[in-house]
């Protein structure tokens, strides 16, 4: 490997994220669990929530939205304002979590600091990812910071022309196969899967990766074996 760049996802790459979306839901099912069983609130937010990606993107802006709206179907549109004004609370209260690294992660971009270019290569909204970072305090290890609408190939293309770099020289780290790994294999760059505990079910995929450039740790510092 000849690498220039190495890009590191953010949520539950470098924090936890999933983990405070599931809490959310919970609490959400239990919010509307007058209306239907919890796993049929799960089943008709999951649904809204995907159906609204192409207008509200990713992030916890749109997650509110989607609870909201989500909330009105299964009330069959009788639902009190004090629900409504509880799931922005839960949206507020998601928006201020507390950024909790990774194991591993400050080693692993300290060792790796100054050897490459490490950049920042995530989706979800601007703002909520940049204060994200802020409050990390890892925000001086990093050359660049892209916050991406989505993650398919043509937006992998479009920062690596951004960087002025060739795919082979590009080195993508994240926890989703979906998002981190298989769009940047298609393009010729090298990909690494360290899983999270939980994944959000539209970030899963039923086949098994098979490629040169693919490798899959536990742990982010086992990246270092590999580099």
């Amino acid at each position: 490997m000849s690498l220039k760049v190495i890009a590191f996802d953010a949520d539950d790459t470098l924090w936890i994220n999933e983990t405070y979306f599931d809490e959310t839901e919970k609490k959400f099912c239990g919010l509307m669990e007058d209306y239907l069983s919890h796993q049929g609130i799960s089943k008709e937010l999951f649904k809204v929530e995907i159906d609204n990606l192409r207008l509200y993107g990713y992030g916890i802006k749109g997650y509110i939205l989607s609870m909201i709206e989500a909330a009105m179907t299964i009330s069959n549109h009788t639902l009190p304002i004090e629900i409504i004004e509880k799931i922005i609370q839960y949206g507020k209260e998601l928006l201020e979590k507390p950024i909790v690294l990774l194991d591993g992660v400050e080693e692993t971009l300290e060792t790796l600091h100054g050897k490459y270019k490490l950049v920042v290569a995530t989706k979800g909204d601007l703002l909520d990812q940049r204060r994200k970072l802020h409050n990390s305090g890892l925000g001086h290890y990093f050359h660049h910071i892209e916050v991406m609408s989505d993650k398919q190939e043509i937006d992998y293309s479009d920062l690596i022309k951004r960087l002025e770099i060739k795919p082979e020289e590009f080195f993508m780290i994240g926890n989703s196969l979906k998002s981190d790994v298989l769009p940047v294999l298609a393009i010729g760059g090298y990909a690494v899967h360290i899983p999270f505990h939980t994944t959000w079910a539209h970030e899963k995929i039923d086949h098994k990766v098979e490629h040169e450039n693919f490798s899959a740790f536990e742990k982010i510092t086992d990246v270092l074996k590999r580099l």
